[in-house]
């Protein structure tokens, strides 16, 4: 392949310690990534799932070839996609597309969080490079699998946090590792899902729907399952709606954490937890709820790491926020957001990869100084896949570290799913040793006919 690469892009990078994108941008959830171009020997990618955060994917990469589109539902965004690439040959079943089709060299993962783990084994399998949205998969067990067998077969692979790409989150990462605000002990995070308006609410504390409805013509149901337990259709569901549902999506955390936890995660090096609770809202004994809690407050507890202390992170959703105290006067606790409590001083930052990232020290007659380039910059989330495919050097949040990040993501959605029992971890065996219900999510049971691994 040439070494040659010419990447055109629009990306606006405001100064340190007063940089702010707007609120507008924040508001989408999923900020739109750099137009990439490559001149030459462009990759042949294949989509699976081209609706709403696939079809963001798409127009990201469309000036790569693409060859394959696949969706098991044919309505109206997705029909939009299919027309858009009109030269892509077009699937409802991924297996078909990836056996049938020979000339695919990677594939964008964009279904729900259900069928990631399945879809991504498969491609991998093959020897296809992967890049799959956020989180990386529906449960631990998934997760661990499919970053084992990237390493085995050797695929560049990149997870959709498109904010960890980003210039902010790595100018954040070294103010941290310079000690601006001093040593971390206390992390805070929080996310109005899944109360919010518009596409950002969805179900939450309820029972199974019922009912009977016909299946839409242009949707395989059964296909859409995927791994997860057989069910009724319901319009409850879809588009959009699976995230509330514990079969499908993660709640609120698993929608956003990967994003609002990621500066913490990487500049703390917090690795795996020790522990780890939630206090919520519905979860009555005699209701069995079939959606995540309305609010939750996840508490987790990690150990001291090298010259680092320990680090109490506490997350919240549904419209809760942070108590405030002393250290935390004057935040505005907008939708998502995060604070890094310091010895020194405190940082805050938005939803996405540090953005509009501000330092407050506590002595205000200090300065906050501009700390030492560590770490080298990417041209985009999206083109640092393409990147490490053409180059095999490994991408920024390839599996190695997204999947570490999506594991804490998703032992806290465990946690939110037995209400005050607190969860003690045992990552090298990937057990929950003090309470064995818990094992059943972090290794949930596949629909027959369906495996990982």
């Amino acid at each position: 392949m040439s070494t040659r690469r010419e990447f055109t892009k629009t990306v606006s990078i405001g100064s340190m310690g007063a940089l702010v994108l707007g609120a507008a941008a924040c508001a989408t959830g999923e900020k739109k990534d750099e137009k990439v171009v490559w001149p030459s020997d462009k990759i042949n990618l294949a989509f699976v799932g081209i609706g709403e955060q696939g079809g963001n994917n798409l127009k990201a990469l469309k000036d790569q070839n693409i060859v394959a589109l696949c969706d098991v539902d044919w309505r109206e965004k997705q029909e939009k996609s299919f027309n858009a690439f009109p030269k892509a040959k077009r699937y409802r079943d991924f297996r078909i597309m990836l056996e049938k089709q020979k000339d695919i060299d990677a594939v964008v993962i964009s279904t729900p969080d259900h069928s990631h783990g399945v879809i991504a084994a498969m491609a991998i399998k093959m020897g296809k490079h992967v890049y799959v949205e956020k989180p990386l998969a529906h449960s631990v067990f998934e997760v661990r699998e499919i970053t084992r067998l990237a390493k085995e077969y050797g695929v560049q692979t990149q997870m959709g946090n498109q904010g960890h790409s980003w210039e902010v989150i790595r100018q954040f990462y070294e103010h941290i590792k310079a000690g601006t605000i001093g040593k971390v002990t206390e992390v805070h995070a929080w996310c109005d899902r899944p109360a919010g308006g518009g596409i950002v609410s969805f179900p939450h504390g309820i029972e199974r729907p019922t009912g009977q409805f016909r299946i839409p013509r242009q949707l395989n149901w059964d296909m859409w399952l995927g791994p997860a337990q057989y069910r009724p259709y319901h319009p409850a569901y879809l588009p959009m709606k699976w995230r509330g549902f514990i079969d499908f999506g993660g709640g609120a955390m698993g929608d956003f954490g990967c994003h609002t936890l990621d500066p913490a995660f990487w500049a703390l090096d917090l690795g795996s937890p020790e522990s780890v609770i939630a206090s919520t809202t519905n979860l009555l004994p005699e209701v069995k709820y079939d959606t995540y809690p309305t609010a939750s407050i996840i508490t987790y507890k990690f150990p001291e790491r090298d010259m680092q202390p320990a680090v109490k992170l506490t997350w919240y959703d549904g419209g809760l926020c942070p108590l405030p105290d002393d250290r935390l006067r004057n935040i505005v606790f907008d939708n998502y957001a995060a604070v890094l409590i310091g010895e020194k001083g405190i940082i805050i930052h938005g939803s996405h990869g540090a953005d509009g990232f501000e330092v407050r020290l506590f002595d205000k007659s200090q300065q906050v100084e501009t700390p030492p380039q560590l770490i080298g910059r990417t041209k985009g989330h999206h083109a640092d896949w393409l990147e490490a495919i053409k180059t095999g050097k490994p991408a920024s949040a390839n599996f190695n570290y997204g999947g570490p990040l999506t594991e804490t993501v998703l032992l806290g959605t465990a946690a939110s799913l037995f209400r005050n029992q607190e969860l003690k971890w045992d990552k090298d065996n990937m057990r929950v040793t003090n309470f064995e219900p818990a094992n059943s999510v972090i290794k949930p049971e596949f629909r027959a006919g369906w495996n990982i691994g």
